[in-house]
């Protein structure tokens, strides 16, 4: 009998070329794909809850495989864990309905964006962190952040060259706040985002911590639907998918 199982996986991006798996790459998807072969003697497609970029990290990645190899999840996520390279941890797998698809049945995700704002660079936290040596007017940047709850045409923020056939996304929380030390952490929940939505949101957030716009100028950005009007992308490191809630 075919089961099931749905995945919550753990995985430092650093040295993988995103989630989706690649031809001559290695990948996150890739791996577990890999290991499910050694497991099983069976290809097995893994659904992940969507992509992740090369260098972008996950708390809470999920996905879902089908198999009739007759194991247990609690099998699988043994044995998963034993043949996945470090990078990659298998943090729960369940038994769910044989309807449940990873990807199609997202209700919410949510994402944390990492900066570390001080005046020298960090050696330990920089494959985690975007540094910013100048400092960031971080209540302006909250005041730009609050145009982004609600439903919104996000076109002004999706990266070039990806067309969705509906740009229009819904944002529950947008929240910056201190972390440890110099770290502000930018945290967005959505029912879902386009392709480098987030690091785009936070690139143009920071020209507001900056100076060069205001929270105004934020929200008329986002009203426009130009991708050209907006800030550059910011770098993958700083980006970790937290949660997806189904």
């Amino acid at each position: 009998m075919t089961r099931n199982y749905r995945l919550i996986i753990e995985y430092d991006g650093s040295a993988f070329h995103g989630w989706q798996k690649q031809k001559d790459a290695r990948t996150v998807q890739g791996e577990i794909e890999s290991a499910l072969f050694i497991m099983t003697g069976k290809k097995i497609v893994v659904n992940g809850s969507g992509r992740t970029d090369a260098g972008v990290h996950a708390y809470g990645q999920a996905a879902n495989f089908r198999s009739d190899a007759g194991l247990g999840p609690e099998v699988f996520l043994k044995g998963l864990n034993s043949l996945l390279p470090n990078d990659v941890v298998i943090r729960e797998c369940h038994d769910v309905d044989k309807t449940f698809h990873a990807r199609y049945d997202v209700r919410r995700k949510t994402y944390c964006y990492h900066m570390l704002n001080q005046a020298v660079p960090a050696a330990v936290m920089r494959q985690y962190v975007w540094f910013i040596r100048r400092k960031l007017d971080l209540d302006a940047m909250r005041a730009a952040a609050g145009h982004l709850l609600g439903s919104h045409d996000f076109k002004s923020f999706e990266g070039t060259g990806s067309p969705r056939s509906s740009t229009v996304r819904t944002v529950f929380k947008a929240e910056l706040r201190p972390g440890d030390a110099a770290k502000i952490v930018f945290e967005i929940e959505a029912d879902g985002f386009l392709r480098f939505m987030v690091r785009n949101i936070v690139g143009t957030l920071v020209d507001v911590g900056h100076g060069k716009l205001t929270p105004d100028d934020f929200k008329n950005i986002l009203l426009a639907k130009n991708r050209d009007l907006a800030g550059a992308t910011a770098p993958p490191q700083g980006l970790f998918l937290v949660r997806v809630v189904y």
